[in-house]
């Protein structure tokens, strides 16, 4: 199947991701080498990930992010804050709020993602908000494996979840499923348009 071809936000995405994975590397004085010895992957992937060359899937960005001992914030949001970052609150307010909009997004081209409230500080979910674009299974490589716990539900539009072992699960808009997010899964839309999910993913 030819190569789908990436539209003008989707690179825009990839670069400024790419920009910002360059500058923590360099921050902390590791070569590509190292940290593809340290996330496992692989450093032509590595390379081009900072050239903005290839889209990057969730779990490729927990692996980088934990290699280098950030929280995955800092490559949606930059670098210029250091990891774990207090976020200024004014007494008896200790929260951060704003909207889907607003918030730091990168697109895949099967994904489209939002991340929510990634500068909280010492943050323990990571939720986003996501519209699903894909609807075969062959537009994706392999399955998206990644540690910890996931949860989602279905904003709008209907979305297939299938795994590795075979099973499919069915989901329309207002319901949900938890699973293991080590067990590969992708999410697939069933409706003539995107559908709209809000997912959130736990640390290990």
């Amino acid at each position: 199947m030819p190569a789908k071809q990436a539209q003008p936000g989707e690179l825009t995405d990839r670069i400024r991701m790419g920009q910002r994975l360059r500058a923590l590397r360099k921050q902390r004085k590791i070569t590509l080498k190292s940290l593809s010895a340290a996330s496992g992957v692989a450093l032509s992937t590595l390379s081009k990930m900072e050239l903005g060359q290839v889209s990057i899937s969730y779990e490729k960005f927990v692996a980088v992010s934990h290699a280098l001992g950030v929280d995955i914030g800092h490559l949606f949001i930059g670098a210029g804050l250091e990891p774990r970052a207090p976020v200024p609150a004014t007494p008896g307010t200790p929260f951060i709020h704003g909207d889907f909009a607003g918030a730091p997004s990168y697109d895949t081209g099967n994904y489209d993602y939002r991340l929510l409230a990634g500068n909280f500080p010492d943050r323990r979910m990571t939720p986003m908000f996501g519209r699903i674009a894909a609807q075969r299974r062959e537009q994706f490589d392999d399955y998206i494996r990644h540690s910890g716990q996931e949860f989602i539900t279905v904003l709008s539009g209907a979305v297939e979840l299938h795994f590795e072992t075979g099973e499919i699960l069915a989901l329309k808009s207002g319901q949900y499923a938890y699973f293991d997010s080590g067990i590969g899964h992708i999410y697939l839309s069933t409706d003539r348009h995107a559908a709209e999910i809000m997912v959130v993913m736990t640390e290990p």
